[in-house]
């Protein structure tokens, strides 16, 4: 086992991974930007470094201070979190070869999974079901007009190294495939410096579920069943559960199984989330997150593992904790993304917290860096917090969120509590009836804009 990792992230997730080392015994080093000198995550670590200014691509995208940061600590090994360079197969490269550990997978697996066409035809050979789309990369207008007629409207255009929502535009028609075409590539150009896309058939009313899977690199996977992440804002989810109210029994086993067996075939280390589309009863692959995800206490909650525990310890060469006769789902858990931003536009809203106070009681668990005093920054991500509940079955776990929201107390700075408040009114959340494209609606007509 390691004696010391280091944390390449902040904020909840690093605090998060800070959490699980001190139980295991390990020590965790913390790195932070200037701007993140008195952030909980630097508080809580063993030690921490400073590698660089407020800018992301000089402190926590540069790949030069995170490995210096190792070896002035001993840090024997690093875990990414999510986000920053935690997809990156050229950090992951030189992490092995300074001889320290990478808490993930191998730098080929991030690297396949990371071209969503190379990843769509490894799933495709895995026995995956994937989206009808383009066999790979389209590069003229022309042609990708051909494959819209060839699968029909709408079709959905992405970019190949996209994620996050950008890179990926809509055509309804022929007349709307240029723009959409262009704007897609040039958006994949400026955010991923890599203008190739390829197109999809779009559905019209699926839900976005996803398996998460864990394997230990030697040819053994298990899978934890599925998240419902349906509730999304511009492809960016705001509020996830598990299990998925549409997903049976039978539904769940067969296409857990299909993904657990794919990365067995691979030797895939670690935690994984293989995502699909899901429309009359069928699934459709889109792509692969070879990290933690944000929404994953909702498959901790559920199944009572630690996930960042497990990371660390297939890691380290140890064999996986549980079989997947050991996993039996035990109630049902939401996940709400509490979020610095002033509605109805969503606008980011750094600032000082004035008060914070977390909910508590039996079944709720508040993943947040804040603290009374704490001043946001406004150059990173503005999730500040994330709110998760348990309960014994859905209608339980529905309670206790509208419970634990009232509890919560951020002052100081605009946060999206009161859109979960609302959405807790609607009947359709409620029953659990409601697609990827349910949100964007309720806002535009509630807000006023999404």
């Amino acid at each position: 086992m390691f004696n010391k990792i280091l944390i390449a992230n902040r904020g909840e997730i690093a605090l998060r991974v800070v959490r699980a080392a001190r139980e295991m015994g390990i020590a965790s080093v913390a790195v932070h930007s200037t701007a993140d000198s008195d952030a909980m995550h630097v508080r809580m670590a063993d030690e921490s470094v400073c590698i660089g200014p407020p800018s992301s691509t000089q402190s926590y995208l540069s790949v030069p201070a995170i490995i210096a940061a190792c070896e002035v600590t001993g840090a024997e090994a690093i875990h990414p979190g999510y986000g920053f360079l935690s997809e990156n197969a050229g950090f992951v490269q030189v992490v092995e070869d300074h001889g320290l550990t990478f808490i993930g997978p191998t730098a080929e697996h991030i690297r396949v999974m990371g071209d969503k066409i190379t990843a769509k035809d490894t799933m495709k050979k895995l026995g995956v079901p994937c989206v009808p789309g383009s066999e790979g990369g389209v590069a003229s207008v022309e042609e990708a007009k051909k494959i819209g007629e060839e699968f029909g409207y709408p079709v959905i255009i992405k970019a190949t190294a996209g994620g996050g929502g950008r890179g990926m535009k809509v055509a309804q028609n022929a007349e709307e495939m240029e723009k959409a075409f262009l704007t897609a590539r040039a958006e994949g150009k400026a955010n991923f410096g890599n203008d190739e896309v390829y197109i999809e058939k779009y559905l019209t009313t699926p839900r976005h579920i996803e398996i998460q899977v864990f394997g230990d690199g030697k040819g053994r996977a298990v899978h934890l069943g599925e998240r419902d992440c349906s509730l999304q804002r511009r492809h960016q989810k705001v509020f996830e559960e598990a299990p998925g109210p549409s997903i049976s029994a039978e539904e769940r086993a067969a296409i857990g199984k299909t993904c657990a067996d794919a990365v067995a075939r691979i030797n895939y280390t670690g935690a994984g989330t293989i995502e699909f589309l899901y429309e009359n009863g069928e699934f459709y692959f889109i792509e692969m997150n070879t990290r933690l995800q944000v929404e994953h206490p909702v498959t901790e909650a559920i199944f009572d593992v630690d996930l960042v525990r497990e990371q660390i310890r297939v890691a380290a060469g140890m064999e996986m904790s549980f079989q997947q006769e050991d996993l039996q789902i035990n109630g049902h858990a939401i996940e709400v993304r509490i979020n610095a931003e002033k509605l109805p536009n969503f606008a980011p809203c750094p600032g000082r917290i004035t008060q914070y106070h977390a909910p508590g009681g039996l079944g709720v668990r508040m993943d947040s860096a804040l603290y009374d005093g704490y001043s946001i920054p406004p150059y990173y991500d503005s999730l500040i917090g994330k709110l998760i509940v348990h309960g014994r079955d859905r209608p339980e776990a529905l309670a206790r969120l509208n419970r634990a929201l009232g509890e919560l107390i951020v002052d100081g700075v605009d946060t999206t509590v009161p859109l979960f408040h609302a959405l807790l009114q609607e009947e359709d959340v409620l029953t659990g009836g409601y697609n990827i494209h349910w949100l964007e609606h309720w806002l535009e007509t509630n807000l006023g804009g999404s």
